[in-house]
């Protein structure tokens, strides 16, 4: 305790730390490949990203619900990529395992908010794939661009609410005891279980935000595709049914993307006792994969971003002869 710096605010009973200690990897043999691994991560997805919101903004002809939703996607990965890989790089590769109390909550309240914006934006592409297969003749007046404009602010002010009321609870924590912070960035449940008084809304948030990004999200979406798969049961021949099933290849594999690694971690650590670096690798892969992967599905398997990309590299095959001539 003598060598953390603490301040003590309003009485004795009460200690914030000016620093907490991130724990991360230590111990973990051989870290260093892992930070080469995730910094390979990193670029993939800013690139990835940084195309499909190239692309989706460029061409007028994806200014489409669907495409909004994708957007919104590539928006939250990139977001939660730049909260959390570049952090995790500098403190464990310049070992810089101390954060100050501030910039924890802000690397708290960041990473969780674009997270939370990927699971819920996933629910409403299920809904856009949901109403266009079962409701084909009303897709367009149902699911248009004003609604899906209004679904992904909700989306946003939702997020800011919740991830925001969970980060400010935490500063209601005394943390008299240690400051050490058993995660590779700053985690809510590892910090809110090491303080030293009541935690007990703490735990409730950290439940509910469990439900409300995890369960329900999984739960809708899942709901969504038996109704997707009753109505491709009404269509009468195969070919129509494998076209219709097309349209949500992409979907589907985000979604195991994104929910899998979380849910198999979650449920691995409430049912049996997993090592702690076992739990911090699992939990960093499931948060630094999905966003890496998104954009590489999304344009190897959709036909609009496949033709946006040759008629760019048609574009430019042109530049490049009319430029020799005019240098001649």
């Amino acid at each position: 305790m003598s060598a953390l710096n603490f301040s003590l605010l309003q009485n004795s009973s009460f200690v914030r730390p000016e620093y907490f200690f991130i724990s991360g990897f230590s111990g973990l043999p051989l870290s260093q490949y892992y930070y080469i691994f995730l910094f390979f991560v990193y670029i993939v997805s800013l690139c990835g990203n940084l195309i499909v919101l190239y692309m989706i903004l460029v061409d007028r002809s994806l200014h489409i619900p669907k495409y909004m939703g994708i957007f919104n996607l590539a928006l939250s990965d990139f977001g939660e990529t730049n909260a959390l890989i570049p952090n995790l790089m500098k403190t464990f590769l310049f070992d810089s395992q101390y954060i100050s109390y501030d910039a924890c909550l802000t690397n708290m309240f960041f990473t969780f908010f674009f997270s939370g914006g990927q699971s819920l934006t996933l629910v409403a592409l299920a809904y856009d794939r949901f109403i266009a297969i079962c409701l084909p003749l009303r897709y367009h007046a149902i699911v248009n661009n004003s609604f899906m404009f209004v679904t992904l602010t909700a989306i946003w002010l939702f997020n800011f609410i919740i991830i925001g009321t969970t980060v400010v609870l935490v500063t209601r924590l005394s943390f008299c005891k240690s400051n050490e912070v058993k995660s590779f960035f700053c985690d809510h449940g590892p910090i809110y279980t090491i303080a030293c008084n009541d935690n007990s809304i703490n735990s409730f948030m950290a439940k509910f935000c469990t439900v409300v990004y995890l369960y329900a999200p999984l739960t809708a979406i899942v709901l969504s595709y038996i109704g997707i798969l009753l109505a491709l049961t009404k269509i009468t021949t195969w070919e129509s049914r494998l076209k219709a099933l097309k349209t949500c290849v992409s979907h589907l594999l985000i979604v195991g993307v994104f929910f899998l690694p979380i849910l198999s971690t979650y449920l691995a650590a409430v049912t049996f006792s997993i090592h702690p670096n076992a739990r911090i690798i699992n939990t960093s892969l499931s948060r630094t994969i999905p966003p890496m992967l998104n954009p590489i599905i999304y344009v190897l398997n959709t036909k609009d971003f496949k033709v946006f990309i040759v008629k760019m590299l048609k574009k430019k095959t042109n530049i490049i002869p009319h430029v020799h001539t005019i240098t001649k």
